[in-house]
């Protein structure tokens, strides 16, 4: 674990420490907004970082809370912004982790009634879960709308199209105690590039914690189902020989603490240090577990590491 390099807690680490980590580590695991890229926008640096672990022979997987596009968009947006390597099965967003939990795990028998976007409903459909469609009239309200039957879970996510009507039902289906509620993340926003704000799917779970009396089953970070679907598809996953990169001390950090995971904070997304020293000289121990390992200003940080070791090797 962190020990090894230094104590826990923030470590800002450059050069020899830092190359020294990419040597020790096989298993990378980024956070894809905030890390490897802005909106339509690649991090200076990002792909030549992934290129580089790749042709290492390290293990390099995003995770990812967005549920707003299916893996395969997900390949098409990484080769758009020059990152030419990256292949479907590298990929574990909450929507494939969401529909992986639902068919594996609880073998649902049923269907699912989904509030989110249209790319969570692909990623369902893919793995063969059937969902409830959406064939309400203009007018119609809670009090005259059809409900359908053999609904056996209710999943939120980012739905950029929620209305009461769709609140109002996902509230019904929940009243029978065996229908599942889960979430595919608990994110409660998402920065947008004008300085304003994104409700994020954790707000439309809160939502409906309230209006239901229940508490949702989270698929994504910060929950560890989601190093449990990477460990099922890669064999020899040692969490001590994995590095978790992320932007959001509430989720990666977290993540990667909840799963025995060395992290790594990128100053390049929503956390910044002043937040992740507050967490560490908190007087609440379970804030500690939000302390990231290691800082980097951008994980362009490693591509001198990279030059030194190549160094080394000629």
């Amino acid at each position: 674990m962190a020990g090894t390099f230094g104590l826990k807690g923030c470590q800002q680490i450059r050069g020899p420490q830092l190359r020294h980590l990419l040597e020790a580590k096989e298993f990378f695991l980024f956070d894809c907004d905030g890390v490897i890229w802005h909106g339509e926008k690649a991090i200076t640096g990002a792909a030549k970082v992934v290129k580089s672990l790749m042709s290492r022979g390290k293990n390099v997987v995003f995770v990812t809370n967005n549920s707003t596009r299916p893996r395969e968009k997900y390949v098409h947006k990484f080769y758009r912004l020059g990152f030419t390597d990256v292949v479907l099965d590298q990929i574990f967003s909450s929507s494939y982790c969401s529909a992986l939990y639902l068919r594996d795990v609880i073998k649902l028998r049923g269907r699912v009634f989904v509030i989110g976007c249209d790319g969570l409903r692909d990623e369902l459909q893919e793995a063969g879960i059937p969902c409830v469609e959406e064939v309400d009239e203009p007018d119609a309200t809670i009090y005259n709308c059809a409900l359908a039957p053999d609904v056996k879970a209710v999943l939120v996510g980012h739905d950029d199209q929620l209305t009461f009507l769709k609140l109002a039902k996902a509230s019904c289906y929940l009243k029978d105690p065996d229908c599942l509620f889960l979430a595919t993340d608990n994110d409660p926003w998402h920065p947008l590039s004008s300085g304003r704000i994104l409700p994020g799917s954790g707000s439309l779970m809160a939502a409906l914690e309230v209006a239901s009396g229940r508490k949702a089953t989270v698929i994504g970070k910060p929950s560890r189902f989601m190093f449990e679907c990477i460990s099922s598809q890669f064999r020899g996953v040692d969490p001590t020989q994995c590095l978790m990169v992320g932007d959001r001390l509430e989720t990666d950090m977290l993540f990667g603490s909840n799963c025995g995971l060395d992290t790594m904070l990128t100053l390049t997304g929503v956390s910044q240090m002043e937040e992740a020293h507050q967490y560490r000289n908190s007087e609440v121990s379970s804030n500690h577990s939000l302390v990231p390992d290691y800082v980097v200003d951008t994980i362009a940080d490693f591509l001198p590491a990279f030059e030194e070791l190549d160094e080394e090797s000629n």
